[in-house]
């Protein structure tokens, strides 16, 4: 018969396989949205680059224009949109690395450094997904091992010694 831990054991081998298994779909669908949240921000910026170009203005120039008007409101506006683009070339660097990287590592491109707002949306909109993939196979097997391995760590403390009886030796 199956013992308690062996059952334990399995249960939390099981899942964890479940809870790794997702990572692949995660990082699929926040992809997606930092895709969609790089193409807004382009359109954005390029607006901007054509209202500055407009009126004969580099894009520096044209943010230096907000700061230097004596309007609070100018000089918001132009903290803004030094950090859209800041935040542009972060989601690019992102993009890339997701493009470089192989389909069993994306999980972790998402875990080295997200963006706060895609990642806050694509966990507020996951929809878990059941692994047909190779990648999903692995990350599930990775979190069986990892479900099992703990399991066996943590019921170390609570075995048993066994005691083995005295043996009577005579001489």
């Amino acid at each position: 018969m199956f013992g308690l831990g062996r059952i334990l054991s399995l249960a939390v081998a099981v899942v964890c396989g479940l809870a790794t298994s997702q990572a692949p779909e995660f990082s699929q669908q926040y992809r997606q949205r930092l895709n969609g949240a790089l193409e807004e921000l382009r359109r954005v910026i390029e607006t901007f680059d054509a209202d500055a170009a407009k009126n004969n203005l580099t894009r520096e120039r044209a943010i230096n224009v907000y700061e230097d008007t004596g309007s609070a409101f100018l000089q918001d506006r132009a903290g803004s949109v030094r950090a859209a683009i800041g935040r542009l070339g972060d989601l690019e660097r992102q993009s890339q690395a997701f493009d470089a990287a192989p389909p069993v590592l994306r999980p972790l491109v998402v875990a080295r450094a997200p963006d706060g707002p895609v990642l806050q949306g694509a966990y507020r909109d996951f929809e878990p997904a059941v692994p047909i993939t190779l990648h999903g196979f692995i990350w599930t097997g990775a979190g069986l091992v990892f479900g099992f391995s703990t399991a066996w760590l943590i019921g170390l403390f609570f075995r048993r010694k066994k005691r083995y009886p005295a043996r009577n030796l005579r001489v």
